[in-house]
C-alpha cells in the first residue's frame, strides 16, 4: 500500500480496510434486497394457478409459499458457493474468489458483485411494475455479466462451458430460456388434456373439488422447490463476499446466519404477495379451471424436478408460463392470450442485455467515485429508483382483493380504496 512514513501506510491501510468493510456491508444489505424482490416477483410461479381456480384464498396461498420458500431454504446449500461461477470467471473451482481480485481488502470484487445486485434488483423492479413475469435468476446473472464485462473486459465472462455439461451463458441462460417453456407447454398440454379426457363424465363440481385439492399439493411442491434453488443463489452471493473480504474461509459451507438471512429474506418477499404479477400469470394469459390449474402445477413441478435430477438449469418462471399456456392448448375451446405470452417473450428475451446494462452502468459509477463513495451512491441510486416504481404502481394498485378480477383489455382492476376510480394503467401485463 502506498504511503510515506510508518503513520501514513497505517492511515491508509485503516481507510482501504474502512472502506472495504463499508463495501462488504452494502453487498450483504443488497443481496437480501435482491432475494426480497426474487420472493415476491416469483410467488406467481408456484400460486398462481391456485388463486385463479379458487383452491386457495390470496392471503393463504401466498402464506403458504412463504413457509415453503422458507423451508426449501435450508433443505441443501449444494450450489451456493458456485451460483457465479456458472457465467463469470471471478472464483476458482473450488468457490473461492481469484487471488488478483482480492487487494484492498476485496474491492474489486465486491464491486462487481454490488452492481451486478444492483441490476438484478432494478430488472426486477421494472417487470413488477409492468406485470411480466421474467426469470430472477436471469436478472442476476445478466446484471453480474454486465458489471464483469464493465470491471474485467470479455475475459470475466464464461460464455460456453468446456463441453462436458452445460455452462456458462449459453449453457446456464439460453439453451434454457428456450427449452423451459417448450418442455413445460407440452407436459402441461397432455396433462390437461388427459385430465379432461378422464374426468370427462363427473360432475363439474365433484371434478372441480378433487381438482383443487391436488393444487394445493403440487403449488406447495413448486414453492419448495423455487426456495431450495433461489435463496441459494443469494446465500453463494453473500458468502462469496465474505470470504473476499476476509470474514469467511470455509468453500465448503455457509454461515448459519447466512442461511438465516436468506431464508428469512426471501419468504417475507413471497409473502408480500407480487399480485401484478400473480394476476397476470392467473388471469392475463388463460382462463382457467381447476383441472387446467392442477395440469399446470403438476408440470411445472414435475418438469422443475426432472431437470433438477438431469442436472439442467431451467427458470421456474419460464417453466410456469409455459405450463399455464399449455392448459389453454390442451383445453378444447380455452382462450389464450397470445398476445400477453409475446410481451412476456419480449420481457424473456431482453432480461439478460438490460440487467447487463444496469449492472454496466452501475459499475462504472462505483468505479468513477471509488471506495465507499461510489458503493453508496449505488445504493442511493437503486433506492431512489426503487421508491419511484413503488409509488408509480400505486396509481393502478393490484391487491389481494382484486387480483382475480376480470380480465379486460386497456381496463385495470377497480381499485380497492375507490371502485369508481378512473386510472390509465401503466402495466402492460395488466392491460391484455
Amino acid at each position: 500500500m502506498p504511503g510515506i512514513g510508518g503513520g501514513a501506510a497505517t492511515d491508509v491501510t485503516l481507510s482501504a480496510v474502512t472502506a472495504a468493510t463499508v463495501i462488504l456491508v452494502l453487498v450483504v444489505v443488497t443481496a437480501l434486497a435482491f432475494d426480497f424482490t426474487n420472493g415476491f416477483h416469483d410467488t406467481g410461479n408456484a400460486m398462481a394457478m391456485s388463486i385463479a381456480t379458487g383452491a386457495l384464498k390470496p392471503r393463504v396461498a401466498v402464506g403458504l409459499s412463504a413457509v415453503l420458500n422458507l423451508v426449501g431454504a435450508f433443505l441443501s446449500v449444494e450450489v451456493a458457493l458456485t451460483v457465479t461461477n456458472a457465467v463469470i470467471n471471478i472464483q476458482d473451482k473450488s468457490g473461492a474468489p481469484k487471488p488478483e481480485l482480492l487487494a484492498d481488502g476485496g474491492e474489486a470484487l465486491l464491486l462487481i458483485v454490488l452492481a451486478g445486485l444492483a441490476g438484478g434488483i432494478l430488472w426486477n423492479l421494472i417487470t413488477w411494475l409492468l406485470g411480466l413475469p421474467s426469470s430472477s435468476s436471469h436478472a442476476l446473472f445478466g446484471g453480474l455479466i454486465g458489471a464483469t464485462l464493465a470491471g474485467l473486459g470479455t475475459s470475466g465472462v464464461k460464455w460456453a462451458g468446456d463441453g462436458t455439461k452445460l455452462d456458462g451463458v449459453v449453457g446456464k441462460v439460453i439453451l434454457p430460456a428456450v427449452a423451459a417453456p417448450i418442455v413445460a407447454m407440452i407436459v402441461s398440454t397432455v396433462g390437461t388434456w388427459f385430465a379432461y379426457r378422464i374426468t370427462g363424465s363427473m360432475r363439474g363440481r365433484q371434478r372441480d373439488r378433487g381438482f383443487r385439492l391436488g393444487q394445493v399439493g403440487s403449488a406447495s411442491l413448486v414453492s419448495l422447490a423455487h426456495g431450495t434453488n433461489d435463496a441459494q443463489k443469494t446465500m453463494g452471493v453473500i458468502t462469496l463476499a465474505l470470504i473476499a473480504g476476509g470474514h469467511w474461509t470455509d468453500t465448503g459451507g455457509v454461515p448459519l446466519w447466512v442461511k438465516v438471512a436468506c431464508a428469512t429474506a426471501i419468504a417475507l418477499g413471497t409473502y408480500l404477495g407480487g399480485w401484478r404479477i400473480i394476476r397476470t400469470l392467473g388471469k392475463g394469459l388463460v382462463e382457467v379451471e381447476a383441472p387446467q390449474g392442477f395440469a399446470a402445477d403438476a408440470a411445472t413441478a414435475t418438469t422443475i424436478l426432472a431437470s433438477s435430477h438431469l442436472g439442467f438449469a431451467l427458470s421456474t418462471t419460464h417453466v410456469a408460463t409455459g405450463s399455464i399456456l399449455g392448459t389453454g392448448v390442451g383445453r378444447g375451446g380455452a382462450e389464450v392470450r397470445w398476445r400477453v405470452a409475446l410481451r412476456m417473450v419480449v420481457a424473456w428475451l431482453i432480461t439478460l442485455p438490460m440487467a447487463g446494462l444496469v449492472g454496466a452502468l452501475m459499475w462504472t459509477v462505483g468505479h468513477v467515485l471509488g471506495g465507499a463513495l461510489g458503493a453508496a451512491t449505488i445504493i442511493v441510486i437503486v433506492s431512489g429508483l426503487a421508491g419511484w416504481m413503488y409509488a408509480h404502481s400505486r396509481r393502478s394498485p393490484v391487491t389481494h382483493h382484486n387480483v382475480t378480477a376480470d380480465w379486460s383489455d386497456g381496463t385495470p382492476p377497480a381499485s380497492t380504496a375507490s371502485a369508481d376510480e378512473s386510472v390509465t394503467s401503466i402495466n402492460a401485463g395488466e392491460q391484455r
